[in-house]
């Protein structure tokens, strides 16, 4: 594990677990949940009964850790987060406000603006839906992360004029995005698509241009002085964000340059991506340069590939394959970076495990005995 003790022993005073969300404390297991006929529905998306258990473990949960799924219209989760059958589309729309009153789950990934670029309005309506506490990751439209235009079965079809163009994503992303979400808005996350061969041919030059890009974008406030959260700690504010898909960018080169910007590097778990362990090296790094928040999307099972694991794993109401092993890394990653005072965000995939809540559920108890452990280590 010394791999992983970037800041050195805890402090004496680590943070506290997280409000307490209210919730139904009454439950029935998921399978138990009974159905309603179309005819006697209710409006609107309602939350699923969280058991005792699970609402102490959102307590335990050190309240500068906030764990999430990548988007969440899936109504396979009846049970989990939601308490009836609903469409997918109807979650989309009305299902936010149910997800966020789930006392573990802190954060969502808005995947939908990495396709189009979303609109003020449209952001608003989902800060409008969650509490003050709660923080989204936010993905930018591939228009600038893309270094290829593709077609309709993702094949690169030609240039794309407009990659890393700074311009175009202050305009269609990073000032909507700000706009509407506030504070709220807690990761901006460029995730750089697959690059054609050519472009990686010359890493230091393609480095080079990420370096410009970052340091062409708005410089992001932070929150006002004295603002915190609902436990008493200072409220992080909004940061960018470097996810990439090629392992020959995972430079000592392309950390300095992130961490002279202040840009955080993104851990991305990806079949196309090297093991955490050697991302996790990278990120400590880049904190040589200056330390700051985890952030760790955690998007695929190692062995399959995305349609792959999209047929195995629907209706993503439980785990598949479990992977013990990352969620053990990840668990030490998100202790360590908590205990040192920095925000934690991570985001869950379901075809990481096959549901992401669940998934989420799991990292939450491992983090948790974790914390636990190191305050009582720090107080003996």
């Amino acid at each position: 594990m010394s791999q992983f003790d970037l800041f050195g022993a805890a402090p004496d005073d680590p943070p506290t677990g997280r409000r307490a969300r209210q919730v139904d404390d009454t439950i029935a297991p998921a399978e138990s949940v009974p159905r309603r006929s179309g005819a006697t529905r209710r409006s609107g998306v309602g939350a699923a009964s969280v058991p005792p258990a699970i609402q102490a473990l959102g307590e335990r949960l050190p309240g500068n850790i906030r764990l999430g799924t990548s988007s969440w219209s899936f109504p396979g989760w009846r049970g989990i987060v939601w308490d009836d059958d609903y469409s997918d589309t109807q979650l989309s729309r009305q299902g936010l406000t149910a997800y966020a009153r789930h006392p573990v789950l802190g954060c969502v990934g808005i995947d939908r603006s990495f396709y189009k670029p979303m609109s003020i309005v449209e952001y608003q309506k989902y800060a409008q839906q969650v509490p003050e506490d709660f923080r989204f990751l936010i993905k930018a439209p591939s228009v600038v992360t893309d270094a290829l235009v593709r077609g309709e079965k993702g094949e690169g079809v030609r240039t794309n004029p407009c990659f890393l163009d700074a311009r175009i994503a202050a305009e269609q992303f990073v000032a909507p995005c700000l706009a509407g979400l506030g504070p709220k808005a807690g990761v901006l996350v460029f995730q750089m698509s697959p690059l054609p061969v050519e472009l990686l041919r010359d890493v230091p030059e393609l480095i080079q241009r990420i370096e410009a890009f970052f340091a062409a974008l708005p410089p992001l406030s932070p929150l006002p002085q004295g603002e915190t959260t609902p436990d008493g700690k200072a409220a992080p504010g909004p940061c960018y964000a470097l996810e990439i898909r090629d392992g020959a960018l995972l430079t000592p080169r392309l950390m300095r340059a992130l961490g002279q910007l202040g840009v955080r590097y993104c851990i991305g778990l990806h079949a196309r991506m090297p093991h955490v362990e050697r991302q996790a090296a990278a990120l400590a790094m880049l904190d040589d340069v200056g330390a700051g928040p985890l952030i760790v999307r955690w998007n695929l099972n190692s062995t399959h590939r995305y349609e792959q694991a999209k047929a195995k794993y629907a209706p993503f109401d439980k785990i598949v394959d479990p992977d013990p092993t990352t969620r053990d890394v990840l668990a030490a990653l998100a202790t360590h970076y908590a205990l040192a005072g920095h925000p934690v965000y991570v985001i869950v995939n379901n075809k990481a495990e096959g549901s992401s809540p669940l998934s989420c559920l799991a990292l939450a108890e491992r983090i948790a005995g974790l914390s636990q452990a190191a305050s009582g280590a720090g107080t003996a």
